[in-house]
C-alpha cells in the first residue's frame, strides 16, 4: 500500500469516526466507501481499534508539528500559548469533522480509556502545560492547575468550533459570519487575559 493511497484510507476513516465515533462507525461502512470489502481494510490496518490508532495518530502528529512551529518561532511563553490556542482554533473552524472527532475521543471514551494502550493527544496537552508553566519559572504552576487552564482555553475555542452547523441554523450565515469574525479576538483576550493571572502569581 502506497503512502497515498494509505492516507486517503485514514481521512475516510477519520470522517466517519468524526460523524458516528468510535462505536457507530463501522469498518464495512468505510471499507465499502473505499471501494475494498472488510477483510481488505482490516488486512491493512488489522482492527477497527487499531485503524482509529492510525487515525488519532496522525491528527497527533498534525497538532505537536504546528505547536513545534510555533514554539520555534522564537517569541515568549505567553506568545506562544496564545497562537497556539488560537492555531488550534484555526484548524478546527477550517476542519469541522477533526473538531467533533477530537471532542469524542475527548467526551466518549469511557469504555475504552481504562485499556487504552496509547494517548495519542497527550503529548500535545504536555506541550501546552510545559508553555503555561514556563510563563513563571520561579513559581511555576503545578502540572494540574497548568492543564485546567490548557482545557480551558482549548475548550472555548473547541465548543465554538463544533457548534458551528447549529448556530448557522439558529442565527444564519450572516450573524455566524459576524460572530466567527469577532470570536478570534475574544480568545486572545481570554488567553492574555488567564496568562497575566498565572503571571502575577
Amino acid at each position: 500500500m502506497t503512502a497515498s493511497t494509505r492516507d486517503q484510507f485514514i481521512a475516510v476513516a477519520e470522517r466517519r469516526f468524526a460523524e458516528r465515533g468510535f462505536y457507530g462507525a463501522s469498518i464495512a461502512a468505510i471499507a465499502t466507501e473505499l471501494g475494498l470489502t472488510k477483510q481488505a481494510l482490516l488486512h491493512h490496518f488489522g482492527s477497527k481499534e487499531k485503524l482509529y490508532g492510525e487515525v488519532l495518530r496522525r491528527i497527533s502528529d498534525e497538532l505537536n508539528a504546528q505547536i513545534r512551529r510555533i514554539a520555534d518561532a522564537g517569541t515568549d511563553p505567553a506568545q506562544q500559548l496564545e497562537e497556539m490556542v488560537v492555531a488550534q482554533y484555526r484548524a478546527q473552524i477550517a476542519d469541522q469533522d477533526r473538531a467533533r472527532l477530537i471532542m469524542r475521543e475527548l467526551l466518549d471514551n469511557e469504555q475504552r480509556a481504562a485499556k487504552a494502550g496509547s494517548w495519542y493527544l497527550r503529548p500535545y496537552l504536555e506541550r501546552l502545560v510545559d508553555t503555561v508553566r514556563a510563563l513563571a519559572p520561579g513559581h511555576a504552576p503545578q502540572r494540574g492547575e497548568a492543564l485546567a487552564l490548557v482545557y480551558q482555553l482549548l475548550g472555548a475555542a473547541h465548543y465554538f468550533a463544533v457548534s458551528q452547523p447549529t448556530l448557522q441554523e439558529m442565527f444564519g450565515q450572516d450573524w455566524l459570519h459576524e460572530t466567527r469574525e469577532c470570536f478570534e479576538m475574544e480568545l486572545r483576550t481570554l488567553v492574555r487575559a488567564r496568562l497575566q493571572e498565572v503571571a502575577r502569581r
